[in-house]
């Protein structure tokens, strides 16, 4: 409630009374009196409360006061030139003579983005995997699910034929069927054109004649900026398909650089750490996320979001891939010839058994990290070829393959009597591996 202020008079009492006694005052003989000339009436005199004398006082001093203080103000500022000279809770403005040195930055970026998302978003799009696993049944018995994942790419260019995207190896991996949303929210299919698993980099491709002109007129090419010129502490916006609900946008700094991490596959358990040293940014990232872009504040892409760190005690911390440090693996993966899924009845093989070679193995062992050929089918296309047991596999067609699950992933976009090119590690006599190339004549799977 208001506070309320009484007053009262001081003296407590009514200021004009009359005697008051129990009965008639005696009467005494008196001599008369002289007369006398009338007395003048005083004026009565009303006295005023000592509280409001001491706040008329106090506003009185207040006003005067303040009238000194603006003049000595204004006679300072117009005479003595110190304008600009006080300090104060609120915002001032200062003025530079034109001698003054002035320095400026073009990394600055305000709380509002609204701009440099409105440019970037055209190149931006949602990515949607479909996938077919077979699951074994509480009887024995196993059966298909179907499962669907969520990410984000950047257009990053445009050929002849198709339409270029970069995004996650791992938001890719595995998919049977990929699905792109534009900008615009029209959705085309799209197919795999090279991934890289060491690095976690995929180019997708989406043939142009699947693609309305209005959609052509809509999206856009990104441009890449060059991470190797981040400082630590500048703005980072990060922009994805976030949950799988479409395009959001969050916004930090970022964090740190040169970061190693160690990551889970998703598919085998097992824990690698990156081949690349990722970008640090407290620019929320999460499922959804990977595959999209880290946008500086000039609105060039510096990295793409990849993963985030997950833990009760760990707030604010994601990790993107640098764009410098795989712009030339980009280029090479999108020289590669598109992918299209062969019907598993006409799908090819290699002729060979054999076992993952995981990181792990890879640093225990001393061995390359690959597929590690155990057995080599006689009269296959690996025999004919030359392959002898005790090679390792590390790429098929220029794409890596880190385990028997990514080897047999890309053999799915051959069919038999296609010719691989096998990128392999050869065993030699003084333990060493010297890397070679070997064409096999895929035949029919057994």
């Amino acid at each position: 409630m208001d506070n309320q202020y009484n007053y009262y008079n001081q003296d407590g009492m009514n200021e004009n009374y009359q005697y008051g006694g129990y009965g008639p005052e005696p009467e005494v003989p008196q001599e008369p009196e002289a007369p006398r000339k009338p007395e003048r009436r005083k004026k009565e005199k009303h006295s005023v409360p000592k509280a409001l004398a001491v706040g008329g006082l106090a506003i009185l001093f207040g006003v005067v006061s303040s009238a000194v203080f603006l003049t000595s103000n204004i006679i300072g500022t117009r005479i003595f030139g110190l304008e600009g000279t006080g300090t104060g809770s609120g915002s001032s403005s200062r003025t530079v003579s034109s001698s003054t040195p002035l320095s400026s930055s073009s990394s600055v970026v305000t709380s509002d983005v609204s701009g440099i998302v409105e440019n970037v978003m055209p190149s931006i799009v949602s990515i949607t995997s479909m996938s077919v696993e077979e699951v074994q049944s509480f009887f024995g018995g196993t059966y298909q699910q179907k499962s669907e994942g969520a990410g984000t790419g950047i257009i990053i260019s445009q050929n002849d034929s198709e339409l270029l995207i970069v995004t996650n190896n791992h938001v890719v991996e595995g998919s049977d069927t990929l699905t792109v949303t534009f900008d615009d929210e029209t959705s085309v299919e799209a197919n795999i054109k090279g991934m890289n698993s060491e690095y976690d980099v995929a180019v997708i491709a989406v043939p142009l004649k699947n693609i309305s002109d209005d959609t052509m007129d809509a999206i856009s090419v990104a441009t890449l900026g060059d991470s190797s010129e981040l400082k630590v502490g500048e703005p980072a916006i990060a922009i994805g398909n976030a949950l799988g609900y479409g395009q959001s946008v969050t916004t930090g700094v970022i964090s740190a650089l040169n970061r190693s991490v160690t990551a889970t596959d998703s598919q085998t358990g097992q824990t690698r750490e990156s081949s690349v040293k990722l970008i640090q940014t407290d620019a929320a990232i999460n499922p959804g996320n990977s595959g999209g872009a880290l946008v500086n504040a000039n609105g060039e892409v510096v990295g793409i979001n990849s993963s985030k760190l997950v833990s009760d005690s760990v707030e604010g911390v994601g990790y993107a891939i640098p764009i410098s440090d795989v712009k030339e693996l980009i280029e090479n993966l999108m020289n590669q010839e598109t992918k299209e899924k062969v019907d598993e009845a006409h799908q090819g093989a290699l002729g060979i058994r054999g076992i993952s070679v995981s990181d792990a193995f890879s640093q225990q062992l001393d061995l390359p990290e690959g597929v590690y050929v155990s057995e080599v089918t006689s009269g296959g296309g690996a025999q004919r070829a030359g392959m002898s047991k005790g090679c390792i596999i590390t790429a098929i067609n220029g794409t890596t393959v880190g385990n028997m699950e990514a080897l047999q992933e890309q053999l799915q976009y051959y069919a038999k009597g296609e010719t691989v090119t096998l990128t392999i590690q050869v065993p030699q006599p003084d333990g060493e591996y010297d890397e070679q190339t070997l064409d096999v004549v895929l035949g029919a799977k057994q």
